[in-house]
């Protein structure tokens, strides 16, 4: 997987407590333990946010491209739902460029310390919903969760939330596709969700995909090798 990454120009990969030596971090069931309390290792719904929203080391510093490859589908469920970050921008703008403002306000999302997790989440993080790299290029750190989330308390951040959470429920853009064996998706680190799935029958083997995450966006045109 890190080969192909490296020919869409991906080269600067996170280094993820649950990779392997390959750099890959398997998502399936843990069965029991620290992961299973972390809901990308259950079967239950993931709702919409982009990777790695709990990090906020400025907008050059978050993850900006996602790698997944599908080994074994669950039997049942476990669609994922995918959004272009630009294009909820977009609908947030149009309605309202306050919003915009209020969602690249340095402290709108903070998401509280982890302590019992990795060392990088002992701290809270606290940053912007968007923001611009330093090559004009537009980033996203959101979840969803009602949980471990909290938002700047002021009227314009609450109602700009809100519209985000009525255009991620409402979009007609909304791409919805079930990973199968041997599938995968490469692109840029855009919204998305994940359906709940049904657990493995006893004896077989369940859902399993391998992901890679990197801080380098999806090269296009000459910028490609």
């Amino acid at each position: 997987m890190s080969g192909l990454a490296r020919t869409f120009g991906l080269a600067r990969y996170e280094s993820h407590p649950s990779a392997g030596a390959d750099g890959l971090v398997a998502l399936e069931m843990a069965e029991g333990g620290r992961r299973s309390d972390y809901i990308p290792y259950t079967n239950r719904p993931l709702g919409w946010h982009t990777d790695g929203y709990y990090r906020c080391d400025g907008p050059d510093g978050l993850i900006r491209s996602v790698v997944l490859h599908c080994h074994r589908p669950a039997g049942e469920g476990g669609e994922n739902g995918w959004l272009d970050h630009e294009i909820a921008y977009i609908r947030l703008r149009d309605a309202d460029p306050d919003l915009i403002g209020a969602l690249m306000h340095p402290a709108a999302m903070t998401i509280p310390a982890d302590a019992a997790g990795p060392e990088s989440r002992h701290r809270p993080s606290i940053g912007p919903v968007f923001a611009v790299d330093g090559a004009g290029r537009l980033a996203m750190r959101f979840s969803a969760r009602k949980r471990n989330v909290a938002w700047r308390d002021d009227a314009k951040t609450r109602a700009a939330a809100a519209m985000l959470d009525h255009v991620l429920a409402e979009e007609p853009l909304v791409l919805r596709f079930r990973l199968d064996a041997g599938e995968g998706v490469i692109g840029n680190n855009v919204l998305h969700h994940r359906l709940a799935f049904a657990p493995a029958a006893a004896g077989t083997a369940g859902r399993l995909l391998y992901r890679l995450r990197s801080y380098d966006c999806i090269a296009t045109g000459d910028a490609a090798p």
